[in-house]
């Protein structure tokens, strides 16, 4: 009895892992369906909204995003639809080249880091000499998202292309070094004290007693972090009445592009 009992129980176990199975293939399938149905909507959603993802950047953002939870992604197509259609890959391929013409060409000032909003001005006041022959999508209209979706694109090559978080602004840097948290951190300092008005310093310097001040480090660790930055060219060193201070370009030049924003929404 127990024998028969125990093979009984083992046949309903079998029964029951061949339900589940069928259960899990049904939904997986089930799943797959409405996928699909999702894309179909999604590329009527976009054949009826092309100029608009084109040329408006906040649309074509919201576009982005919806495509995402599907696993579509315009932006490695150039063959298919999204491609053929909409021409957002090769859109992103040509500002990823536009975006690196104007880091290289600024390199020397800055050493290889500047803000999104310094790439974006550019682009808008003077362009660059670089675009596609086919490409469909002539909007000039870059958006900050745009320049750092464009820069993922050169991140994937190994060419050194990336952005960084500092203080309140994304940062583009071009060359492989290496960032630590220190050296975000003293840039940082010198962005805030950019900022503050009572200060009369607009130009995005520090001294080594201000890093210190703010940061609490002593003065070997404030040294190091500002000696690695002026070595690759991202600080600049100058004496003024025995003060030594470092200036950083790329926080000089952000804060005069916002401060061009600013007064022309002002206007």
């Amino acid at each position: 009895m127990n024998r028969r009992g125990r093979v009984r129980g083992i046949g309903g176990g079998l029964k029951y892992n061949k339900k589940a199975e069928e259960m899990k293939a049904i939904s997986v399938s089930s799943a797959v369906e409405t996928v699909k149905k999702l894309e179909v909507k999604l590329s009527d959603f976009a054949k009826k909204h092309k100029k608009e993802i084109q040329q408006d950047p906040a649309f074509r953002k919201r576009f982005l995003e919806m495509c995402a939870p599907l696993g579509v992604d315009p932006l490695s197509s150039k063959k298919d639809f999204w491609g053929g259609v909409l021409g957002i890959g090769e859109f992103y391929y040509e500002l990823a080249v536009k975006v690196a013409e104007v880091c290289l060409a600024s390199r020397s000032r800055n050493g290889g880091i500047m803000s999104v909003a310094e790439v974006q001005s550019i682009l808008k006041e003077r362009g660059t000499k670089f675009r596609f022959a086919s490409s469909e999508m002539k909007s000039s209209k870059y958006s900050k998202e745009d320049i750092i979706t464009a820069i993922g694109k050169l991140a994937k090559l190994g060419s050194g292309f990336r952005t960084v978080q500092i203080g309140k602004s994304v940062m583009v840097v071009s060359v492989p070094t290496e960032l630590d948290n220190d050296h975000m951190e003293v840039m940082k300092i010198a962005q805030d004290f950019a900022e503050r008005t009572d200060l009369g310093r607009i130009s995005g310097d520090v001294t080594i007693e201000d890093v210190k001040d703010v940061s609490n480090w002593d003065d070997e660790r404030a040294k190091r972090a500002l000696n690695l930055l002026l070595s690759k060219g991202m600080a600049w060193l100058d004496e003024y009445e025995g003060v030594e201070r470092y200036w950083f370009p790329s926080v000089w030049k952000e804060g005069l592009t916002l401060d061009v924003e600013a007064s022309a929404s002002g206007d």
